[in-house]
């Protein structure tokens, strides 16, 4: 299976009395997803499947990504994919969707830098995932504690040069 892990792009500043979740996307961090993405589709990216942590960001990061992609497809909300959530409960997530083939998770740090070493069987690696940045990572199976192959990693920085 191609798990697609893409952190949210930039979102407006916290403001007092503002819940975290409420947060939005900027207009900067709209056109740096949509062009890291425009880029993981050349590198073949085209996820059957979207699930995106249920905060405002991620949704608009993931809404960002099916319209360049042109998905149409389902778009789940996933409570694990929230900053502070498991990569065990994710991966509990990913194995209910096997018909997939290919997911796109857009969700936050910590958690995707965490998710990323237990995809790739590597619990100690922590990785910082910047913002906008997506990472393909090919996983055998669906079965017990995932083995994963980092294929490639996108960042804005690479997709604006």
């Amino acid at each position: 299976m191609e798990l697609y892990l893409m952190r949210h792009g930039i979102a407006e500043e916290p403001r007092a009395g503002q819940p975290d979740a409420g947060r939005r996307l900027t207009l900067e961090g709209r056109e740096k997803a949509a062009a890291v993405v425009r880029l993981a589709q050349q590198g073949g990216m085209d996820p059957g499947l979207v699930l995106t942590s249920p905060y405002l960001r991620a949704l608009q990061t993931a809404e960002v990504a099916a319209e360049v992609l042109e998905h149409r497809g389902e778009t789940v909300v996933v409570p694990s994919l929230v900053p502070h959530g498991s990569p065990e409960e994710v991966w509990e997530e990913i194995r209910l969707f096997p018909e997939a083939g290919s997911i796109l998770l857009t969700s936050h740090e910590p958690l995707l830098g965490a998710l990323m070493g237990f995809l790739l069987n590597s619990p100690a690696l922590r990785v910082e995932v910047r913002k906008a940045s997506i990472m393909r990572i090919d996983v055998l199976g669906l079965r017990g504690v995932p083995r994963g192959e980092l294929q490639w990693l996108i960042t804005p920085r690479i997709s604006l040069a």
